[in-house]
């Protein structure tokens, strides 16, 4: 798979102040890749370098083969934005944000209008486009400004914590769009402080602290490179023995620890679904009868812990 992004070595001082510390990394066509961190990680300075808002103090990045740091103008073309921070005219309906917008992009005429009317479309705003947008909810204006930062069709889309401080609802709306464009073929960077969207969306996660980009994978290559394991939760019978049952499987390939509790089986593995066969089968040798079995895996916030040491929100 060819890559959109390629980052290299970039950084970013603010005097003595290292913001972002030569991180390197890079993007494929068509996924979805998210920046994952705290507040104060370096994500916002990222995106504001990589979208040639911020000239870095070493590093370059490449973007659809145009350097950021040598020609700008030519990355603007390949990139949409979509900032933190609601930039939108509230005295204006959203269509005629959205018919501002696309002018500043270059667009005119029945090519403008018919964008519009597809953007509106896509951002779940056709009956409320008439509205002024100081009339809008605070998920009604992020999803204007996320269709602003489509209007020119970009190929690489940057959203920079596009869900801070809205409603489940609007939230909900929000990350629906954010699959349905990538479904369209759209690349999407994706930055967020919360664990479970970075879980939902992404292909790979980067994850980064302090200015540095401290990991880098799928979700299954970041659990598996620090060592967290499933857990498989065995809710056995009433009358069934859980100690014989997690005693049975001492010594099973890939069961790491068998714990039995009160009409329970914890069983630790590195992947639950290569010992759930051996599991089954170890319990239906001693008629041991299993009601019902939750999967535990890990996530991408017990990666961050064990990584810093710290929970991802502090």
């Amino acid at each position: 798979m060819i890559s959109i992004l390629e980052v290299r070595g970039l950084k970013k001082n603010y005097g003595d102040f290292a913001a972002v510390k030569g991180i390197t990394f890079d993007i494929k066509e068509g996924e979805i890749f998210s920046l994952l961190g705290p507040n104060g990680a370096g994500k916002t300075t990222t995106i504001s370098m990589l979208s040639t808002l911020y000239a870095p103090t070493s590093g370059d990045a490449t973007i659809g083969g145009h350097s950021i740091t040598k020609d700008p103008m030519a990355v603007k073309q390949v990139i949409g934005v979509v900032p933190q921070e609601i930039a939108l005219y509230e005295d204006l309906t959203a269509r005629e944000n959205l018919l501002f917008w696309g002018q500043m992009y270059g667009l005119s005429g029945k090519s403008l209008n018919s964008r519009v009317d597809e953007v509106l479309e896509q951002i779940g705003l056709v009956d409320k486009a008439k509205n002024r947008v100081k009339t809008y909810s605070g998920g009604m204006k992020r999803r204007v400004n996320i269709g602003v930062g489509l209007l020119h069709k970009p190929r690489l889309l940057f959203m920079d914590e596009p869900t801070v401080g809205i409603d489940p609802q609007s939230r909900r709306a929000i990350l629906d769009t954010v699959k349905d464009l990538n479904k369209q073929g759209m690349t999407v960077l994706y930055t967020t402080h919360y664990m479970e969207e970075a879980q939902e969306l992404s292909d790979r996660v980067g994850i980064i602290d302090h200015g540095e980009l401290i990991a880098l994978g799928t979700q299954k290559e970041l659990t598996l490179q620090v060592g967290e394991t499933d857990t498989l939760i065995l809710h056995i019978g009433e009358h069934d023995d859980p100690e014989a049952l997690a005693n049975s499987l001492d010594g099973v390939p890939d069961v790491l620890e068998a714990i039995a509790t009160d009409g329970e089986v914890s069983v630790v593995a590195r992947e639950a679904e290569e010992v759930l066969a051996a599991v089954v089968t170890k319990a239906n040798d001693r008629g041991i009868k299993i009601r019902s079995i939750d999967i535990r895996e890990p996530n991408l916030e017990a990666v961050f812990l064990h990584l810093t040491g710290r929970a991802l929100r502090d």
